[in-house]
């Protein structure tokens, strides 16, 4: 546990003593001396600001989920920086991919488009799929539209997103499922 230090009238915190983010009182040193910058380097990555908070919050439940023990306030620094700043390249990947799988799906529907009354149904039903994806929650859309607008396998999406190939499979189902029942058994169409 870090150990404060006296210096006259004014408590210091010991950057030197060892920490357990187990406790409350260090858990609260390691929060306050680390989030300003955790904060920075998430916001610099993604450039979203709710995205960088979720983060921060992430990396610190991730030191408390494992029990870290730091030798000092810095190396509890220098593990919740790579921890935030890989899941934020991470995060960035993933919005870059889906901004990918968007476009791609839209070109393809320009290209696929029927003349007369059969292009009209195409496009209230492709109109339709998507807001109903954009009504997915964002762990099951993703999964979705890799699967749908890509030629990647469960293994290969589960690589992508850091998830278990059977969880790929229950978030894909899911999520067909939810549009399913937005749309209508008789009306999904993937565009």
């Amino acid at each position: 546990m870090a150990q404060d230090v006296t210096f006259g009238e004014t408590k210091l915190f010991d950057e030197l003593a060892p920490l357990d983010a187990l406790s409350d009182k260090d858990f609260k040193t390691i929060y306050d001396a680390a989030v300003p910058a955790l904060y920075k380097v998430a916001y610099n990555i993604v450039r979203e600001e709710d995205a960088a908070e979720d983060l921060c919050h992430d990396a610190l439940i991730k030191m408390t989920e494992k029990e870290m023990k730091f030798p000092s306030l810095n190396d509890a620094k220098y593990w919740l920086i790579r921890v935030v700043k890989n899941a934020a390249l991470n995060y960035a990947k993933r919005r870059v991919l889906e901004r990918k799988v968007y476009t791609r799906a839209f070109k393809e529907d320009q290209r696929k488009m029927d003349s007369g009354e059969t292009a009209l149904l195409k496009d209230e039903t492709i109109q339709d799929v998507q807001h109903a994806l954009e009504q997915l929650p964002e762990k099951l859309r993703i999964v979705l539209q890799l699967r749908e607008y890509t030629e990647l396998n469960y293994k290969e999406i589960g690589r992508i997103l850091g998830i278990s190939e059977g969880n790929v499979k229950v978030r894909i189902f899911r999520a067909r499922e939810y549009l399913a029942k937005v749309i209508g058994e008789d009306n999904v169409y993937m565009p």
